[in-house]
């Protein structure tokens, strides 16, 4: 049994960034990253744009300009000024090539025919420049950036439809126990619903990777080797749930013996999660996580949580960690490090009740983990305490 220093370590120093490409449409990229430099086909913006509502003035020394037209957002007409005029001109609209300021509306007399301006202004006030934000054949976004929809609108306005990024993993779960039966089945005595799957899927979609597929086996030694050598043989990454411990009917250690899959750690000294595997054959990981569905959402924040990162080559691989004031009193029994439900708001964490492994009602309303250190054997009121902040 290791510390959960030690496996998370372990987790960070074997999970490698997965260097495959793909290309995918602009617009359905979000959550990935730039597999290349992205470089801009056009100046942004194509011409010079007027910032507000206004008018564009060819200027001179003159407070008042002869109005002799307008140009709206969208139009290609191109009216030529001379000193001393002006045109109507609107947000977004293309600025003639004669016009060289614009005032904006709030400070202009109109009577239709002319306008007269409060104040000189400088040459080229309020007017965006062609290629103000890129310019054509300039790099629009760099290697290595992570797209947000911020970046997906960018790329978009920049008329580029597909991009190249890194392959996100395809990733299988594996649920093992006789006693699983779906939602929507009819509950005999002995089954339970299994929910462990789709947390996990839910999870995984929530980080935004959705090559995910879902694979049950029975407690049944050889088809637990035949479903774990399929599914890591056509996958990144194995995460199984339950057949981990030393049970009559736990398979799953042994299955992965027996494919010759190299144990990393197995057994963390932390409550819940102690009987955590992960290991790895060539370039696929496998994490096998407790049953309890606690235990197993708790081991996916910790640990799988940091491998997917670096899978994805994302300088930030833990999830971030906040000292905040405990408004809730805890005695921890035993000696094992533990990550107990809690809700974080600022600054300040209060510990949940029902901290049992098996529950979820309490992690259904979490957001946070609080550490409790090996050497901590209670928490107080107003005490500081180490709080991982979960992406909920």
């Amino acid at each position: 049994m290791i510390s959960i220093e030690e496996a998370i370590q372990l987790v960070k120093n074997n999970s490698k960034p997965l260097i495959k490409e793909t290309i995918k449409p602009t617009e359905r990229a979000n959550g990935y990253v730039l597999f290349k430099d992205v470089y801009s086909p056009i100046n942004m913006p194509p011409f010079r744009q007027s910032a507000m509502d206004g008018y564009a003035l060819c200027l001179h020394e003159s407070l008042k300009y002869k109005l002799i037209g307008e140009v709206k957002a969208g139009d290609s007409n191109q009216p030529i000024l001379k000193h001393g005029e002006a045109v109507r001109i609107f947000t977004g609209a293309p600025v003639p090539d004669s016009a060289n300021a614009i005032m904006m509306q709030e400070k202009v007399q109109s009577n239709g025919m002319s306008i007269t301006i409060e104040h000189q202004i400088s040459l080229g006030l309020n007017i965006r420049p062609s290629g103000e934000q890129v310019k054509q054949g300039d790099i629009a976004l760099k290697k290595g950036t992570k797209l947000t929809p911020a970046a997906i609108g960018y790329l978009i306005s920049l008329g580029i439809t597909q991009v190249s990024v890194y392959k996100k993993p395809n990733i299988a779960i594996v649920t093992t126990g006789n006693e699983l039966i779906d939602a929507g089945e009819t509950l005999t005595y002995g089954k339970i619903y299994e929910s462990n799957s789709k947390m996990l899927l839910s999870a995984l979609y929530s980080l935004k990777f959705y090559d995910v597929t879902i694979h049950k086996v029975e407690d049944n030694y050889f088809k637990t080797v035949e479903k774990l050598n399929s599914v890591i043989n056509d996958n990144d990454l194995v995460i199984i749930t339950g057949g981990i411990s030393v049970g009559d009917y736990d398979f799953v250690g042994k299955a992965l013996n027996e494919l010759k899959v190299e144990e990393l750690f197995y057994k963390v000294k932390q409550k819940p999660g102690k009987p955590l595997f992960f290991g790895k054959k060539e370039r696929t990981l496998v994490f096998a996580l407790p049953g309890n569905p606690a235990a197993a959402l708790s081991c996916f924040y910790v640990y799988v949580y940091i491998a997917l990162q670096n899978i994805m080559n994302r300088k930030i691989m833990e999830l971030p960690r906040v000292n905040a004031k405990s408004i809730s009193n805890f005695e921890k029994r035993g000696d094992r490090p533990q990550f107990l439900k809690a809700i974080h708001n600022e600054g300040e964490v209060e510990i949940l009740e029902g901290q049992n492994s098996s529950m979820l009602q309490t992690f259904a309303i979490s957001n946070a983990l609080v550490f409790v250190p090996e050497n901590i054997s209670s928490i107080k009121a107003n005490d500081l305490v180490n709080t991982v902040l979960l992406p909920i």
